[in-house]
Order: C-alpha cells, then sequence, then structure tokens
C-alpha cells in the first residue's frame, strides 16, 4: 500500500477488514450514506451537506483517494460495497439511504443488490449501468475528475488508485439486476452534462421499478455552487416525501 496521507481534523482513518479508510460523520438524524466520483475526497462534498438538515451524515475516502492508502490489487465494485458496509458497522449503522455520485452510483447499485436490507432508499447522480452505457467525451472526463471546490484544497488524485477505479467500473454492469431493485430510488443528472450523458440516467429510471428521475440544468458536476445546494434539496424532498418537485414521468 501506499503511504498514510493526513487527514482532516474531523476525519478518522479507521481500519476495516484488513483497510486503512478516512470516514468522517456530521450531523444528527437518519444517515445517509455518501459515495464519491473518481479521485474524489470525501471533502468534495463540504457544499452539499451544509445544506442539509437534520441528517447524520457519512462519507469516506473510498481506497486509493484522499486519505485512504491505494491497495496493492484493484478493488472490485462489489468490494467496495462490502468496504461501505464495514464503515456503516464501525460507525454503529444498520441501514442507511444511500447517495452515490458518479463512480459511486456504480458502488451505490450494487450495494442496493448485494445488501438490500442495509439500504433503505437510494439516490444514483450522475452514473450509469457501467458496461453498456452511453460513453461520455474524453475531454470532458478529464475535466469532470476536477479540482477543489470554492477554493477549498484536495488531496492530489492518486494516479495508481485513479487506474484501479476505472478498472472496476470498466468490468462492471448492473444491467443484470437493476430491475430487482427494491429500495425507492432517485435517479438525478444533468440535461448537459458530458461526463455522464443523460441517457444513462434515463436507462436507470427505466429499468428500476418505480424509479423518480429529475433532470438538473447542468452539466456533471453537482458538488460545486448553486448546483450542490439545488441537489440537497432534491434529496431531502425525495427522503421525506418520496418525490421531489419537477420529476419526470417514466414509460415502460
Amino acid at each position: 500500500m501506499s503511504a498514510q496521507r493526513t487527514v482532516p481534523a474531523d476525519t478518522h482513518l479507521l481500519s476495516l477488514s484488513g483497510r486503512r479508510i478516512a470516514v468522517r460523520v456530521e450531523g444528527e438524524g437518519d444517515p445517509l450514506l455518501l459515495l464519491n466520483g473518481m479521485t474524489r475526497p470525501l471533502q468534495s462534498w463540504d457544499l452539499f451537506t451544509k445544506s442539509l438538515h437534520g441528517r447524520k451524515v457519512i462519507s469516506f475516502d473510498t481506497p486509493g483517494v484522499g486519505g485512504s492508502p491505494t491497495p496493492l490489487r484493484p478493488p472490485s465494485i462489489s468490494e467496495l460495497g462490502a468496504v461501505a458496509m464495514s464503515v456503516l458497522d464501525a460507525v454503529g449503522v444498520d441501514a442507511a439511504d444511500v447517495l452515490g455520485y458518479s463512480h459511486g452510483g456504480a458502488v451505490a447499485q450494487q450495494i442496493a443488490h448485494e445488501f438490500p436490507t442495509r439500504v433503505h432508499r437510494l439516490i444514483l447522480v450522475a452514473t450509469s449501468c457501467g458496461m453498456g452505457a452511453t460513453p461520455g467525451t474524453g475531454g470532458a472526463i478529464l475535466r469532470g475528475l476536477g479540482g477543489p471546490v470554492e477554493g477549498h484544497a484536495w488531496p492530489v488524485p492518486d494516479l495508481l488508485g485513479m487506474f484501479w477505479q476505472s478498472l472496476a467500473v470498466s468490468a462492471w454492469s448492473s444491467i443484470p439486476f437493476l430491475g430487482t431493485i427494491a429500495a425507492p430510488t432517485l435517479v438525478v443528472c444533468g440535461t448537459r452534462d458530458r461526463v455522464v450523458p443523460a441517457n444513462n440516467s434515463k436507462v436507470l429510471a427505466g429499468r428500476i421499478p418505480d424509479a423518480v428521475l429529475r433532470m438538473l440544468p447542468g452539466g456533471h458536476d453537482v458538488q460545486r455552487g448553486e448546483s450542490a445546494t439545488e441537489l440537497a434539496t432534491i434529496v431531502e424532498e425525495f427522503l421525506s416525501t418520496g418525490r421531489t418537485a419537477g420529476q419526470l414521468p417514466l414509460c415502460g
């Protein structure tokens, strides 16, 4: 593994199933587990979590990102889901609402499939089914890796960790099990997303039973500025009522 990295003061480096994972828990209330995008550390959720109310927010750095050291071999999406479940175990949470953004959306889908009793409600943001998805453009994908949000410094991405994440999602697909996901599901995407085109969210919402689709007038990066605030509002509405204002009707 790579050398231990510095973690923020409000973050704990826990030993979970042989891995060291940087974990942060904020607030009080019903638990919400956040699963992040490729190379993005838990600090990238800061603007989003500031706009949430009455939630116990659990976030962590996936192996190879931020404060979590890079493993010697690439973990699969299923293994990353198991890491997420070990995080819930470590903070004493049996089941939670689960929000997965981009790469984290793949992990969220896998968790809903493998650990259905641990997922109250599922939120899939700017993500896809993996293999079989409509691809984004190369330049947009590189820009989508992003940098600091609103000037807050992020750890420098680990190139091997990024490669491991790419391998995991390139060999994975949720198409075989999307129809079996039982958790109430909200799918969110930007109409101008060039990293994970909006058609991917339409596929997810069309295949997951009774899923709700909400499209925002923006691109892939929903962790910045007004997009982060709007996403928080939509998420709170869905978690409170099971619906959101402006959701789209689905056919088939």
